[in-house]
């Protein structure tokens, strides 16, 4: 049997029993004080302020709606635009941001883990055209898709939607970012930017002055379904989202 001095000696489990109070008090605390989710995402180009104000929005509803279980949370904008390559390369690594949105792919989504909660619903899938204001007659001429093949359109390097426009015989010059188009359809590198309907109004507004309109008779229709996407390290970050969308969708 032990010998205590009689200053250490445990009287009546005392001394087991106030470690165990002092246990839960700390793990009572940790759980009344969560900590605070940092959510870092990417700053919008000049071009896209306008509509892609939404996104961000969209994305603090989604955490506002989970903060009752999931706790408080604080949202960051990266200081500089990122274009949509770097977005994608930056979320894989787990660097710069830790949430983009955008169209997806199959190619995106071997890399990322995406929020599989449509952002714009059929909204995305129908595009506008914007050109040069000199170009509206050549355009009223076309009537098929092999019309509109003689024709060169303008995309991102690595959008879905170029992808489209490529397997359907539509060439395509690229870009790395969405600000370089603009100058390269005024100096008639291409012909036409298709934009989602929800895009192509405040882009046109934005770069009036350069002589760019949204054409008059034409669209194309085809389905690029708009997500959230996170890390594949991250799959809490991304159901938490899921469930809080899904919370807002019932309202």
């Amino acid at each position: 049997m032990t010998n205590f001095p009689p200053a250490c000696r445990p009287r009546n489990s005392l001394f087991g029993r106030c470690w165990v109070a002092l246990i839960v008090l700390m793990l009572s605390t940790a759980n009344g004080h969560a900590a605070t989710l940092q959510v870092r995402i990417p700053g919008a180009p000049p071009s896209a302020k306008g509509h892609a104000s939404y996104f961000p929005k969209l994305l603090r509803l989604a955490l506002e709606k989970t903060r009752a279980t999931d706790g408080p949370f604080e949202i960051a904008y990266f200081k500089h635009p990122l274009s949509s390559l770097r977005q994608n390369a930056e979320l894989k690594k787990g660097g710069a941001i830790n949430v983009m949105w955008d169209g997806t792919n199959g190619e995106r989504e071997a890399e990322l883990l995406p929020v599989r909660i449509s952002l714009l619903r059929e909204l995305n899938d129908y595009r506008v055209f914007l050109i040069r204001a000199e170009d509206q007659e050549k355009f009223r001429a076309v009537r098929t898709l092999d019309d509109l093949r003689q024709m060169r359109a303008g995309a991102g390097v690595n959008w879905p939607s170029t992808d489209v426009l490529r397997a359907n015989g539509l060439p395509v010059a690229t870009s790395i970012t969405l600000e370089f188009l603009f100058p390269m359809l005024r100096v008639k590198r291409f012909d036409y930017m298709p934009r989602g309907v929800y895009e192509a109004f405040y882009e046109q507004r934005v770069h009036a002055s350069d002589g760019i309109v949204i054409e008059k008779s034409l669209f194309l229709h085809y389905q690029v379904p708009f997500y959230f996407f996170v890390s594949r390290d991250n799959p809490a970050l991304a159901d938490r989202i899921r469930r809080g969308l899904t919370i807002a969708l019932k309202c």
